[in-house]
């Protein structure tokens, strides 16, 4: 079956590149619905999907944006009714990719509808920005960013080849070998991992596929953690091990690692069976100055995760607070669901040996968890460190029986 790609762009302004591309993927074997998400400017360009019946599609019409119009108003309608064209021909295997042109707005319009389709599905984004700062853009979603490189104003032999190799690389994704789903009947368990846990993330890896369990890692820095409760919410993730709970730390103060206020919750709203270790949760992760020390932290025992990442130790009570904003985001949780407590240290860092290693600070923290942890959720304590093997196989285990149990 030939494959059908969305390709979006403003196309008063981008009109020639977007035919350009079409005409590539043409050549290639591919289906092309071209989307005009412009609004003020006029195209000769033909448009499966005209910019009139994607503001309808958005909630306005297109006279209503045009009086007064403002990128404020327009955007997020034509944004919407684009979203919603390109999620019902998804879900009628009517389209197989999407590709977008943009400079700022264009990028920021095409993105946002990106953003809400689902993992795996092609998104690739052609952008004047893309060599910059592109989180905002691609978020937690599996976007592949371009950069023009030029303007995207005009076609010549540069911006051709440009094009040419993004639509290569929309037609390459859209058809890559079906991928077997195989019959394992076990959830995926998501996992979260610190670089201060990664030995014991290797043991955990080894031990769920000792039991045949497949598990996908997320680096726990803000997005990692926020893009597993998505995947929770998508139904990809049937199981958690939370190994990792920097991000909690640092969203307490917002630095680094912070990743919202959802974070911690999902798992516990739907139901599914969850470990919690509340590993990377003694220490900050903060961006400073090449080894600069912050003034508020200099009486704070500290390490540095490289130049510029700053690690202090949180004092006794910053560690109640972090408590408190662990077991807060666990109410939600009503079943299948156990906090594993490594009494030796929750971290490399704070390990014995380790440059954190604070036991009586430790015993602050551990309490504090213990006294307001929600009834629902069970508590154990090991005693031993958060990456020793016995620890990380009495993780392992508990998951196992909170999902066969």
């Amino acid at each position: 079956m030939s494959k059908t790609i969305a390709v979006m762009a403003t196309l008063d302004t981008k009109g020639p590149e977007a035919e350009f591309i079409c005409e590539q993927l043409r050549k290639s074997g591919a289906a092309v619905t071209l989307f005009d998400v412009g609004v003020v400017g006029q195209t000769a360009v033909a448009a499966e999907y005209s910019r009139e019946a994607i503001a309808t599609r958005g909630g306005k019409g297109l006279d209503e944006l045009l009086v007064n119009p403002t990128r404020e108003v327009a955007t997020p309608v034509m944004a919407e009714g684009a979203r919603q064209i390109v999620k019902d021909l998804i879900n009628k295997n009517e389209l197989h990719g999407i590709i977008g042109l943009g400079g700022l707005q264009g990028t920021a319009l095409c993105t946002d509808v990106m953003r809400s389709l689902p993992y795996g599905f092609p998104k690739v984004m052609v952008s004047t920005v893309a060599s910059g700062d592109v989180s905002s853009y691609v978020d937690i979603k599996d976007i592949t960013m371009m950069f023009s490189v030029g303007d995207i104003l005009g076609l010549n032999p540069f911006t051709r080849n440009i094009l040419s190799n993004a639509a290569g690389a929309v037609m390459g994704m859209a058809n890559k070998p079906k991928l077997p789903t195989g019959d394992n009947k076990k959830p995926v368990i998501g996992m979260t991992n610190l670089g201060v846990l990664t030995r014991g993330a290797m043991q955990a890896i080894e031990y769920f596929e000792e039991a045949g369990y497949e598990v996908i890692v997320f680096h726990a820095i803000g997005s990692g953690g926020r893009a597993m409760e998505q995947m929770i919410r998508e139904g990809i993730i049937g199981a958690v091990f939370d190994y990792a709970m920097g991000e909690i730390a640092d969203g307490v103060w917002n630095f680094l690692r912070t990743s919202g206020p959802e974070r911690l919750t999902v798992a516990g709203k739907m139901g599914i069976p969850q470990v919690i270790c509340p590993g990377g949760a003694e220490h900050l992760g903060i961006l400073v100055e090449p080894n600069q020390i912050p003034e508020a932290y200099k009486d704070h025992v500290y390490v540095w995760h490289n130049p510029v990442v700053f690690v202090p130790r949180i004092d006794p009570d910053g560690l109640k607070r972090v408590a408190r904003e662990v077991t807060g985001r666990l109410q939600h949780t009503s079943k299948r669901a156990a906090f594993m407590i490594p009494m030796q240290g929750t971290s490399r860092y704070a390990m014995p040996g380790g440059e954190l290693h604070d036991p009586e600070g430790d015993k602050v923290f551990f309490e504090e968890l213990k006294s307001t942890m929600p009834e629902a959720v069970e508590v154990i304590e090991i005693d031993t460190h958060a990456e020793d093997p016995v620890f990380v196989k009495a993780c392992v285990d508990k998951l196992i029986n909170l999902i066969e149990g």
